[in-house]
């Protein structure tokens, strides 16, 4: 490479070639489907409806393979400091280094993260036998609340929803998120104050939204306790890095889990902000969801480019957002259990992705990360489907699925998968308009004609089908662990750091200003934009 900020090649000859064949054709071609399928642990991962014949794959892997990827992923595994801005090293891959078959991150650091999860696993193992005092907490505990926002609710939401089968039984779990006081004012009312524990995460343990909705269920609490804050602090752990300002705050620091520099938020779930997901499952339930992340951390750093998973994800968003232009993205779970593997996604990709500077300065003359979206299917099917069939704009789909239902109700299921196998088939395939005339049957030819364009589908819209095996801790880590891999691979092709997130700083600090001049006179407020004096202004005359 010339430039270590050059742009993308733009694979024009491969584009040109490939404008003019349809999915129908690239689908016929049964090798090329097998280069574009591949298995991870108990993922199966089916590219072959994606724009893409073997001459531009191979082209894309040998310039893959130039930008010395392997070196670099080996860094992150081994701890280098890769994320510079911060001058941090990025070791979520270490948190389940202890299940994995090739471990590279430093002993010492594994050492520390298995000394966390012992004491993570005795807390939540007490807290299961209903005997929460030997801990330091309330006994008999029937609710666990979550309260943090980012990484620090979207991985543990997203695992404990998503694992709701495994769930211990008579321990309930909660998520509390936003500032929104409808939302914790309706939680309150339903949970029972002197049975309910809550865990305050927020790595500086300075987050606006956390320590307020934590403070609101302080308050609570106490109240519960006639104003006895000793006994109200027996309700409360905390994940955090900075144990000083939890014990402040009111979480004596045997109740404080660590949080470690070298992780950030969007990749932490693995740690002991999980927590959450440890008291659902339970803790060898947890570990089994490391072991299913640290499979697929096993396949990135083994397998050949040609059939590994994270780079094949990684060159077909690259082909659709770099080569084609596409904008967006839509991730379509057919399984009610993932309704949150988007939201999840928005971050992981989006927050680690939105960048348009290298780390060296410089402005990053390739499109980055597209809009992700999404929701369940087959909900999907009759709310935006529509528009990804016969809209003007071509978006690329994953659709996600299982083999195996943890239900019996098999006609059920079958219904849902032959939707999803449809819906990929559909968009790739499309009608043709002589498929659709032969099908209008009545009226004159100019009413059948017209009928036909209308009932016409283009195809050629791409897609990428991810199956588990069944929805369990395993699958679910090794899942999530393909998508982390892909954004580390994407960051890497577009020269940005994944793992910093200044963007959202400025947004808090102007926050921070706002807040205590919600209530002064309008005309004061010069610092401010007119906008934003209006708004208040507006505000303040309607409460």
């Amino acid at each position: 490479m010339n430039s270590k900020n050059a742009r993308l090649p733009s694979f024009e000859a491969h584009a040109s070639r490939l404008s003019s064949t349809h999915l129908r054709q690239l689908l016929a071609d049964e090798a090329r489907g097998d280069r574009l399928r591949t298995r991870v642990g108990p993922v199966w991962l089916d590219l072959s409806r994606q724009k893409l014949d073997v001459a531009a794959l191979d082209a894309v892997g040998e310039y893959l393979q130039s930008t010395h990827w392997q070196a670099a992923r080996d860094a992150m595994f081994a701890g280098e400091h890769i994320n510079t801005s911060e001058d941090r090293a990025v070791l979520h891959t270490a948190l389940r280094a202890g299940q994995s078959r090739h471990p590279r991150a430093p002993a010492e650091v594994r050492q520390e993260i298995e000394a966390t999860l012992q004491r993570m696993g005795h807390i939540v193992d007490a807290v299961h036998r209903g005997e929460g005092e030997s801990v330091g907490l309330i006994p008999q505990v029937t609710d666990v609340v979550n309260i943090g926002i980012g990484g620090s609710d979207l991985g543990p939401r997203l695992a404990v929803h998503a694992l709701e089968q495994f769930h211990v039984k008579g321990l309930r779990s909660h998520f509390l998120t936003n500032v929104d006081g409808q939302a914790a004012y309706n939680l309150m009312n339903q949970l029972d104050p002197r049975r309910t524990l809550v865990i305050l995460v927020s790595k500086t343990f300075t987050t606006q939204e956390t320590l307020l909705n934590g403070g609101v269920f302080l308050d609570w609490i106490v109240r519960a306790h006639d104003g006895n804050k000793a006994a109200a602090s027996k309700h409360f752990l905390a994940v955090s890095s900075n144990v000083d300002a939890a014990e402040k705050w009111g979480v004596p620091a045997a109740q404080v889990l660590p949080m470690w520099d070298f992780v950030g938020g969007r990749y932490s779930l693995w740690s002991a902000v999980g927590a959450s997901i440890a008291f659902s499952v339970g803790m060898d339930r947890f570990r089994e969801l490391l072991a299913g992340a640290a499979e697929a951390d096993d396949h990135f750093l083994t397998a050949e480019w040609n059939k590994n998973g994270p780079v094949l994800l990684a060159i077909a968003e690259m082909w659709n957002r770099n080569v084609l232009k596409r904008t967006s993205r839509a991730v379509v779970p057919y399984v009610d259990a993932l309704v949150d593997l988007p939201s999840y996604l928005q971050q992981l990709e989006m927050e680690s992705l939105g960048k348009h500077v290298h780390p060296t300065g410089g402005h990053v003359e390739d499109s980055t990360v597209p809009v992700v979206w999404g929701s369940i299917g087959t909900n999907a099917q009759h709310a935006y489907f529509q528009a990804l069939h016969q809209g003007t704009d071509v978006v690329p789909l994953e659709f996600i699925g299982i083999v195996k239902p943890a239900h019996p109700l098999a006609k059920n299921h079958a219904a849902l998968l032959s939707n999803l196998l449809a819906q990929a088939a559909a968009l790739a395939l499309g009608k043709t308009f002589d498929e659709a005339l032969a099908e209008a049957k009545t009226g004159t030819e100019e009413q059948r004609r017209a009928l036909a364009e209308q009932r016409t589908f283009e195809g050629d819209r791409p897609s990428t089908v991810l199956m588990l095996d069944s929805l369990t801790p395993r699958s679910l880590g090794a899942l999530i662990a393909l998508y982390e891999h892909k954004v580390f691979l994407l960051g890497h092709l577009w020269r940005i750091n994944a793992f910093d997130q200044w963007g959202v700083e400025l947004g808090k600090a102007i926050a921070s200003q706002i807040l205590p001049s919600l209530d002064a006179d309008p005309d004061t407020l010069t610092q401010f934009d007119s906008a934003t004096v209006e708004l208040i202004r507006t505000i303040q005359s309607r409460k």
